[in-house]
């Protein structure tokens, strides 16, 4: 159908008939126009006369729409009415193609989005926004009317006010308030019978007003107005895109005998048939349509086209000379700069209403309004099916036509899916592995799957390509049980050194065991789903297939036996640690443990030794220099004390003594420290240099 919809586009161009101008044209509504609604229509065109154009053709999408094509003949100028409901005019709007041979102006026109509103604004009794009788009345001063509360009166209504009522809870309730010949009088306006205006035209205009509302709510419809102005004897096409209800498929898959589904090695075939489910939930009848079902996500979206859009713009003051702002002159300096006076009251008014205008501007240019569209899915490939013969279908109903029907390879199995295992012992699942031989790419749905004919379960598929195989899974078997156990360890597999880096490799193992127990009579082929573990790397055994979650694997269960089957995974995991900045207690732990080879720990023992010859060095210079600071700050401490005794004194002379005998420890404690520090000096660069050079 595709290729009909490209042929047809070119012949379009071709012949210029095509819609590219749609002229908006006022709207008022009639008992006329209303009559020309059919009811609950779809937003389908429907035979308005024996020149009508029928619906020939129709597919609808699994994303929701629909395609519809008109074709037929028209002899001159030909008009029609299309209605849509109000959801589908958007789209209506967006979609519209006229193929028309021998119209050069095609034209399009329909009512406004706000066309009643502004109708009913425009009578002298606004009933827009559904006003009550207060209000009505209250939009009305002035006018003459005569009232019966309950005895007759003429009056001209002045107004309405609202006063408390003498209720228990005190409620607001209006009252009429009448100039008459006997002056001002006050009515409570739910005493009021009966209300007549005195002036013919007003009654014309309520009048007019309720035909209006009436007209509006016989149907959430809008129409179309097509005319078609050109000559002679034609066939002319219209086509368009509307929502309709999405159609769906549902398959039936036969297995045959239960025992040769569980025990056949090899394919056999299956019978399978797929059904379509379309909805006409519309008001027209599709009376031997050509009907094509499509599967695919092309992009599509709405846009708001029917309701009148008002850009916002800027409004600007109008350039005229207004009058001078009253200035003051200060007195003149004769060498001095003068002094910037500050702006008058009257200026400072003007610049705070120009900047209150220009943040007005700025407002009302971004204040305009905006078009909100739906974002569409992303296209994708679409997969086409054509009803073999024409579909007829009356209006409300639906029906299931056949999409597919023939024999499919298919071998029955069992499932077992380690990933939804929650402990305990668990039944592997009723399944079939199913390969599409029917040369036909199908959409997802439910699968009904029969055995020994009779209803066996239901299962599930997504999309469906050619000559592709799929599990599917639709009970589960009592007669078989199954349970997992999960282990694991960490080796090392490596050890380096370099560099005063040591790198260890590790060897992260997961193993996972499944237990299956086979208590039937019968063999059963089993497919064990082992979801992947993140990082990891299968081992053993080698897998039969695997998904993007999961490893395949398929083993046959002995009647009444046990089988286990391990899996185990690995997954490498390295570590680097810098010797130079480790502690002793790193070298204490790598150096003592088991795993890591010999020769290494040998290594790491005399680094142990070094790094501690290091510390050690390093803890004596560190001992010498707190000594040294020590005596500096007694030393300190005693000059004080001499200042304030005295030299001469018995006391000072001590102090003196004192500071003699610091000054000679001082000395030999410099020494002291120059030797430690070399020595410290010397074991830290031993160390280092053993680390540097030790490559293993």
């Amino acid at each position: 159908m595709r290729n009909e919809i490209r042929a047809g586009n070119r012949a379009m161009k071709k012949r210029i008939a095509r819609i590219l101008c749609v002229l908006a044209l006022p709207f008022s509504l009639s008992a006329q126009a209303a009559g020309d609604i059919p009811g609950e229509n779809a937003g389908l065109l429907p035979e308005l006369n024996a020149g009508g154009l029928p619906l020939r053709k129709i597919a609808l999408f699994s994303s929701g729409l629909a395609y519809h094509e008109h074709s037929g003949t028209v002899n001159g100028e030909a008009g029609f009415i299309l209605p849509f409901r109000y959801g589908a005019v958007n789209d209506a709007l967006k979609s519209l193609v006229i193929n028309d041979p021998a119209s050069s102006n095609p034209r399009v026109s329909y009512p406004s989005e706000q066309a009643l509103v502004r109708a009913l604004r425009s009578l002298r009794i606004d009933l827009s926004g559904n006003p009550d009788t207060a209000r009505i009345l209250g939009s009305l001063r002035g006018t003459e009317v005569e009232i019966a509360a309950p005895d007759p009166l003429d009056g001209r209504i002045v107004g309405l006010e609202y006063r408390a009522s003498a209720a228990e809870y005190a409620v607001e309730e209006p009252w009429l308030s009448l100039y008459t010949p006997d002056g001002l009088k006050l009515f409570n306006l739910k005493e009021v019978l009966s209300i007549k205006f005195k002036d013919p035209a007003i009654h014309r205009d309520l009048e007019r007003a309720l035909d209006l509302v009436a007209d509006s709510g016989i149907s959430d419809f809008r129409n179309l107005a097509l005319t078609l102005d050109g000559g002679g004897s034609r066939t002319v096409s219209l086509s368009y895109v509307i929502p309709s209800p999405v159609w769906k498929v549902s398959y039936r898959l036969d297995l045959g005998s239960r025992r040769g589904a569980a025990d056949r090695g090899g394919g056999a075939a299956a019978l399978f048939q797929g059904w379509a489910i379309v909805d006409n939930d519309g008001d027209t009848d599709w009376n031997n349509i050509e009907l094509s079902l499509v599967s695919g996500r092309p992009a599509s979206f709405i846009q708001n086209l029917y309701p009148p859009y008002y850009q916002a713009r800027p409004v600007i003051p109008l350039a005229i000379a207004g009058t001078a702002a009253a200035e003051s002159h200060d007195q003149a300096y004769s060498l001095a700069a003068p002094a910037s006076p500050a702006p008058s009251a009257a200026k400072n008014s003007v610049m705070r209403q120009k900047a209150g205008d220009a943040e007005r501007y700025e407002a009302d240019a971004v204040t305009g309004g905006i078009l909100e569209t739906a974002a569409g899915a992303a296209a994708g490939d679409q997969f086409e099916f054509t009803i073999k013969k024409p579909v007829t279908l009356k209006r409300g109903m639906s029906a299931m036509l056949p999409l597919v029907e023939g024999s499919i390879e298919a071998r029955g199995l069992l499932v077992f899916s380690g990933s939804n295992f929650r402990g305990g012992n668990a039944h592997p699942r009723l399944g079939a592995e199913i390969t599409n031989t029917t040369g036909m790419k199908l959409p997802a749905g439910a699968v009904t799957v029969y055995e020994d004919g009779t209803y066996a379960g239901d299962a599930l598929i997504e999309f469906w390509n050619e000559n592709e195989k799929r599990l599917i899974s639709f009970g589960e078997d009592l007669s078989v049980t199954g349970t997992v156990t999960d282990s694991g360890s960490r080796t090392v597999s490596s050890v380096t050194l370099g560099g005063g880096v040591m790198t260890i490799n590790r060897s992260q193992v997961f193993l996972k065991t499944y237990t299956f127990k086979n208590s039937s009579s019968e063999s059963r082929r089993l497919v064990v789903e082992h979801p992947k573990t993140a990082g990891a790397v299968l081992e053993s055994p080698e897998a039969g297939g695997q998904t993007p979650s999961s490893y395949r694997f398929t083993v046959t269960l002995s009647p009444g036996r046990e089988l286990i089957l391990p899996i185990r995974e690995e997954r490498p995991l390295s570590e680097r640690i810098s010797l130079l900045q480790a502690g002793p207690e790193t070298f204490l732990s790598y150096s003592g443990n088991r795993e890591i080879p010999e020769q290494v720990r040998s290594a790491l023992r005399r680094a142990l030794e070094l790094k501690r010859g290091a510390d050690a060095a390093r803890t004596g210079l560190d001992e010498l220099s707190g000594r040294r600071d020590y005596l500096v700050s007694e030393q300190d401490r005693i000059r004080k004390n001499l200042e304030a005794a005295g030299s001469q004194t018995q006391q000072g002379q001590e102090y003196l003594r004192r500071l003699t005998s610091l000054d000679s420890e001082l000395d030999r404690l410099g020494q002291d420290i120059d030797s430690a520090r070399q020595s410290a000096r010397a074991a830290q660069e031993a160390y280092e240099k053993y680390l540097a050079g030790l490559i293993l």
